[in-house]
């Protein structure tokens, strides 16, 4: 057994901790999330879970709402990287448009980041049947 083990600074510290994430959950019930209940549960029943507690529903939203807030944040990092490899004569020109611009490339670079893959498609289609053959269109 350890010598220096306090049972009580244990159980101390366990009792502050249920009373914090109680208060936590609590405060979820007045908090309106960014992300509308209705969409996280939609997700969360096409996942397979379901819960009728509407706490678990807006701590789901609420780190949504955290994990997006982070990869637009690392993405506006990656795009400011990239406006600054930018040669100087360009860069002259784009300083009187203070406007950044967001591209897929800073987004797909924030997103690695988190272990998130984004391959983008070999072309886009103005319809579905673009692209097939004229002989199986009608079916």
């Amino acid at each position: 057994m350890n010598p220096n083990h306090n049972p009580q600074s244990s159980d101390s510290g366990r009792h502050d901790d249920d009373a914090a994430l109680t208060e936590f959950l609590a405060s979820l019930m007045d908090y309106t999330p960014t992300i509308p209940d209705e969409l996280v549960e939609h997700y969360l029943a096409k996942s397979g879970f379901q819960s009728p507690d509407i706490r678990l529903t807006r701590l789901v939203a609420v780190a949504t709402q955290k994990f997006v807030a982070e990869v637009a944040g690392d993405a506006l990092q990656h795009c400011k990287a990239r406006q600054a490899t930018i040669p100087k004569d360009k860069r002259d020109r784009q300083q009187k448009d203070k406007r950044l611009v967001l591209t897929m490339e800073d987004l797909t670079k924030a997103l690695h980041d988190y272990g998130v893959n984004v391959r983008h498609q070999e072309y886009f289609a103005d319809s579905p049947s673009t692209g097939m053959d004229p002989a199986t269109q009608d079916e």
